[in-house]
Protein backbone atom coordinates (compact mmCIF):
# COMPACT_ATOMS: atom_id res chain seq x y z
CA UNK A 1 0.00 0.00 0.00
CA UNK A 2 2.25 2.46 0.88
CA UNK A 3 3.96 2.19 -2.74
CA UNK A 4 0.90 2.78 -4.46
CA UNK A 5 -0.01 5.81 -2.31
CA UNK A 6 3.59 7.19 -3.40
CA UNK A 7 2.62 6.30 -6.59
CA UNK A 8 0.06 7.92 -6.73
CA UNK A 9 1.05 11.11 -5.56
CA UNK A 10 3.18 11.49 -7.77
CA UNK A 11 0.57 10.88 -10.34
CA UNK A 12 -1.67 13.68 -8.80
CA UNK A 13 0.74 16.09 -8.67
CA UNK A 14 3.29 15.52 -11.45
CA UNK A 15 3.41 18.90 -13.99
CA UNK A 16 0.41 18.60 -16.51
CA UNK A 17 0.68 17.45 -20.05
CA UNK A 18 -0.99 18.42 -22.80
CA UNK A 19 -3.11 15.92 -23.77
CA UNK A 20 -3.39 14.14 -26.73
CA UNK A 21 -6.74 13.19 -27.98
CA UNK A 22 -7.20 8.97 -28.28
CA UNK A 23 -10.30 6.60 -29.22
CA UNK A 24 -10.98 5.80 -26.01
CA UNK A 25 -10.93 9.53 -24.28
CA UNK A 26 -14.41 10.91 -23.64
CA UNK A 27 -15.35 13.83 -21.72
CA UNK A 28 -14.95 13.53 -18.02
CA UNK A 29 -12.52 10.59 -18.18
CA UNK A 30 -10.35 12.43 -15.60
CA UNK A 31 -13.53 12.13 -12.98
CA UNK A 32 -13.50 8.34 -13.86
CA UNK A 33 -9.55 8.09 -13.63
CA UNK A 34 -10.23 9.31 -10.49
CA UNK A 35 -13.00 7.46 -8.77
CA UNK A 36 -10.67 3.93 -9.96
CA UNK A 37 -7.56 5.55 -8.28
CA UNK A 38 -9.44 6.70 -4.99
CA UNK A 39 -11.02 3.09 -5.22
CA UNK A 40 -8.33 0.78 -5.26
CA UNK A 41 -6.67 3.05 -2.73
CA UNK A 42 -9.51 3.02 -0.10
CA UNK A 43 -9.88 -0.47 -1.24
CA UNK A 44 -5.96 -1.19 -0.44
CA UNK A 45 -6.27 1.07 2.83
CA UNK A 46 -9.01 -0.71 4.47
CA UNK A 47 -7.74 -4.15 3.49
CA UNK A 48 -4.56 -3.40 5.11
CA UNK A 49 -5.94 -1.55 8.25
CA UNK A 50 -8.97 -3.48 8.49
CA UNK A 51 -9.90 -2.42 12.33
CA UNK A 52 -9.82 1.04 11.60
CA UNK A 53 -12.75 2.68 12.44
CA UNK A 54 -15.05 3.99 9.36
CA UNK A 55 -14.68 7.98 10.08
CA UNK A 56 -11.10 7.55 10.58
CA UNK A 57 -10.90 5.94 7.35
CA UNK A 58 -13.07 8.40 5.82
CA UNK A 59 -10.96 11.32 7.31
CA UNK A 60 -7.32 9.94 6.05
CA UNK A 61 -8.58 10.00 2.65
CA UNK A 62 -10.55 12.60 2.59
CA UNK A 63 -7.59 14.87 4.20
CA UNK A 64 -5.52 13.64 1.64
CA UNK A 65 -7.90 14.72 -1.42
CA UNK A 66 -7.96 17.76 -0.24
CA UNK A 67 -4.12 18.31 0.31
CA UNK A 68 -3.55 16.48 -3.06
CA UNK A 69 -5.67 18.91 -4.96
CA UNK A 70 -4.49 22.23 -2.87
CA UNK A 71 -0.40 21.21 -3.86
CA UNK A 72 -1.92 20.71 -7.44
CA UNK A 73 -2.84 24.27 -7.60
CA UNK A 74 -0.46 25.80 -5.23
CA UNK A 75 2.59 24.29 -6.72
CA UNK A 76 1.96 25.92 -10.10
CA UNK A 77 3.24 22.74 -12.85
CA UNK A 78 0.07 22.95 -14.73
CA UNK A 79 -2.13 21.54 -12.92
CA UNK A 80 -5.61 23.09 -11.19
CA UNK A 81 -7.41 22.37 -8.50
CA UNK A 82 -11.10 21.34 -9.15
CA UNK A 83 -13.83 20.40 -6.66
CA UNK A 84 -15.47 18.00 -8.71
CA UNK A 85 -12.27 15.41 -8.19
CA UNK A 86 -12.59 16.37 -4.52
CA UNK A 87 -16.17 14.28 -4.96
CA UNK A 88 -14.42 11.64 -7.68
CA UNK A 89 -12.23 11.18 -5.23
CA UNK A 90 -14.61 10.80 -2.10
CA UNK A 91 -16.85 8.63 -4.27
CA UNK A 92 -13.87 6.55 -5.24
CA UNK A 93 -12.72 5.50 -1.50
CA UNK A 94 -16.19 4.51 -0.22
CA UNK A 95 -16.80 2.14 -3.29
CA UNK A 96 -13.28 0.93 -2.59
CA UNK A 97 -14.20 0.18 1.01
CA UNK A 98 -17.67 -1.24 0.40
CA UNK A 99 -16.41 -3.77 -1.94
CA UNK A 100 -13.60 -5.00 0.33
CA UNK A 101 -16.38 -5.13 3.29
CA UNK A 102 -18.78 -7.21 0.59
CA UNK A 103 -15.40 -9.63 0.07
CA UNK A 104 -14.73 -9.92 3.29
CA UNK A 105 -18.18 -10.97 4.67
CA UNK A 106 -19.16 -12.60 1.08
CA UNK A 107 -15.86 -14.93 1.47
CA UNK A 108 -15.13 -14.59 4.88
Amino acid sequence: MPIYWAFLTYMLLKPGEENKEYWFMFSGIDKVLHVSIFAMLGFSFIAAFPRIKFSYFFQIILIYAFLTEILQEEMGLGRSMESLDIVADTIGCLIGYYIYKILIKRFF
